[in-house]
């Protein structure tokens, strides 16, 4: 089984440079907007049999056009629903940099849990358990390998991709995932297997082929400033991603 998985649009959270987190209400700018239509072009072309997704907004109006394209009827899975950020949700970015847990997130991704919310660590269990369920059901259901959509949010697609790339989730950070990017994994009975990853434009009929890979046979003194060059809790980029046509305005 193949999935594609799809990070929302940019969001009015994103260009507002704040965490939003399960925030309600939170909309596609007219940015994003077109990135759905893209990613419809995109993706229309492929034999694509399910789409799961977030159920926040921001994610159900991702996939809306595909949807509509595709003729199916996308279904939500909480499971794939943004990081419950707690006491974090909300607040300017900028902010939170100054905050202790800011650099344990950077670091020790698995040790991190949001005050009031939840563990990166769980996050990556409930969303790698729910794409392997939703696997199972398919194989179950064609008889065959499929591609289907399933279209979340940043830090738990990178959550996944460690896990499929055989990674520790304390180096998640390192891989970046754009606003209405694909990255692509195929479960197999023995590994996944990333084809894609972060894919904001190339060609994507290769994988209407559904070939199979072939494996390989100091505490005490003063601290420098928090470095914001590198992807933030949601997704985003830091301060080299963050102007007019940075990845975190995208």
């Amino acid at each position: 089984m193949t999935v594609i998985l799809l990070r929302h649009g940019v969001s009015t959270s994103n260009t507002a440079h704040t965490l939003a987190g399960r925030s309600t209400g939170v909309e596609l700018t007219e940015h994003g907007n077109d990135q759905a239509k893209a990613v419809a072009e995109r993706l229309a072309g492929l034999p694509i049999e399910r789409i799961v997704h977030s159920p926040l907004l921001r994610c159900q109006r991702t996939v809306a056009p595909l949807a509509e394209k595709l003729g199916l009827e996308p279904v939500f899975d909480d499971r794939l629903i943004e990081v419950d950020y707690g006491e974090w949700t909300g607040r300017p970015i900028g902010e939170l940099l100054q905050e202790p847990l800011w650099k344990v997130v950077q670091r020790h991704a698995s040790g991190a849990v949001f005050p009031g919310g939840e563990g990166l660590a769980q996050v990556q269990a409930r969303a790698v358990a729910a794409l392997r369920e939703h696997d199972r059901a398919l194989a179950e259901q064609h008889g065959h390998d499929v591609l289907w959509v399933a279209c979340t949010h940043g830090d738990v697609i990178k959550s996944v991709l460690a896990d499929a790339l055989g990674i520790h989730l304390d180096g998640f950070q390192r891989i970046v995932v754009e606003p209405a990017s694909i990255s692509v994994v195929r479960y197999t009975p023995t590994a996944p297997y990333v084809w894609r990853l972060n894919d904001t434009g190339t060609d994507l009929s290769a994988l209407s082929n559904q070939q199979r890979p072939v494996p390989d046979s100091g505490a005490d003194k003063q601290e420098a400033a928090p470095d914001t060059s590198g992807p933030v809790p949601g997704g985003e980029l830091g301060s080299a991603g963050s102007g007019d046509n940075g990845n975190a305005e995208r």
